[in-house]
């Protein structure tokens, strides 16, 4: 690190569970309103399950819900509506405007919250080729002389990384996150703490997704779907996908993918948790212990395909890894049916 290439001031760093609320965190913080990432979540009504296989790309397990798009507001934005805070989100087609916007943020001493695609970050020790545009981290030192700039990302460290490779990753055009030099500016002006009832409705939103999902690849339904469809895997995959595959879904639950552990469990459960001290509700916090051991069961499931990618014919442990699917889909099934019981007084 130069002597140039400094964090803005006041700028922490510490270790974070998930790219999107650690990078909220991050931004929160500096703003002089620090709030968990398990909250952010939490209101950001991101907890969820989904499956899906689009042609030309890698089958996907994923344990978020609400990312943005024409349909759905995005973690970010509701989580900000849920807190006070305003946040737009920004992208655009031209990598002149995205440089020159972000530039303009950085010479005014303001974080920013950006996607990329992790692939090209020279700090992550991933397979060759490997690439996932849907990664968030904020841009949090700029040296305009060396053109290099700071990421804080999940880890303690501030990693440098020069402009050309992280605009190189804003870029991205690997499917199926393409991060379309996307960014978000935030104003704290109206900032609060959340209110009962905007906890209460957050949890409820994340019920009815998980039980009645829009389509079936989400929820409760699309884990009983990932089950048939993984074992479909060896006769659509190569054999270098179908590894690559097996890699992918254990860290897409395990911690190395960003989920916290258990495909988001974990942290969803020490969300319900606050939620209990601030609703003054404690089945919460009961329900987040029974929540906890659910991720438990996730964290087999990611060990299993952890084992298959390594082994000489991945598809041979394919059944060992979804075994414990079945009854993870009916745990999960009745839990968000009790959860989705559960009114806290507002």
């Amino acid at each position: 690190m130069t002597q140039t290439l400094r964090p803005f001031p006041a700028f922490a760093t510490y270790p974070t569970q998930h790219c999107v609320t650690g990078s909220l965190k991050h931004i929160y913080d500096h703003h002089g309103h620090p709030i968990s990432e398990e909250m952010l979540l939490g209101l950001g009504r991101g907890l969820g399950f989904v499956y899906f296989h689009f042609k030309d790309t890698d089958p996907f397990y994923g344990g978020r819900a609400n990312h943005a798009s024409p349909r759905e507001e995005g973690l970010e934005k509701t989580a900000g509506r849920r807190t006070g805070v305003l946040v737009e989100s920004h992208a655009t087609t031209s990598p002149r405007v995205a440089e020159t916007k972000l530039r303009e943020l950085l010479d005014a001493g303001e974080p920013v919250l950006v996607y990329l695609d992790m692939g090209f970050l020279p700090y992550f020790d991933l397979p060759a080729g490997y690439h996932f545009g849907g990664h968030v981290v904020v841009v949090a030192g700029y040296d305009p002389e060396t053109g290099q700039v700071l990421v804080a990302d999940r880890d303690q460290e501030l990693h440098p990384v020069d402009w050309d490779v992280l605009e190189k990753a804003r870029g991205s055009e690997f499917k199926p996150f393409p991060p379309r030099h996307s960014w978000y500016t935030f104003d704290f002006a109206g900032a609060r703490d959340p209110a009962p009832a905007e906890i209460a409705a957050a949890i409820d939103e994340v019920c009815r997704g998980m039980l009645s999902p829009p389509i079936a690849n989400f929820g409760v339904p699309g884990i009983r779907k990932a089950i048939r469809e993984t074992m479909r895997w060896p006769g659509v995959l190569a054999p270098d996908a179908l590894r690559r595959t097996c890699f992918s879904t254990a860290m897409f639950i395990d911690r190395r993918g960003g989920t916290g552990g258990g495909i988001f469990r974990y942290l969803y459960a020490r969300f319900l948790a606050e939620a209990a001290a601030i609703t003054s509700e404690p089945r919460l916090a009961v329900l987040g212990t029974e929540l906890t051991a659910i991720g438990d069961r996730w964290e087999e499931v990611a060990a299993a395909f952890s084992l298959a990618a390594q082994a000489g014919d991945p598809a041979d442990l394919l059944t060992a890894a979804i075994r414990p699917m079945s009854d993870i889909a009916d745990l999960e099934q009745d839990f968000w049916q009790r959860l989705g019981t559960v009114r806290p007084s507002p």
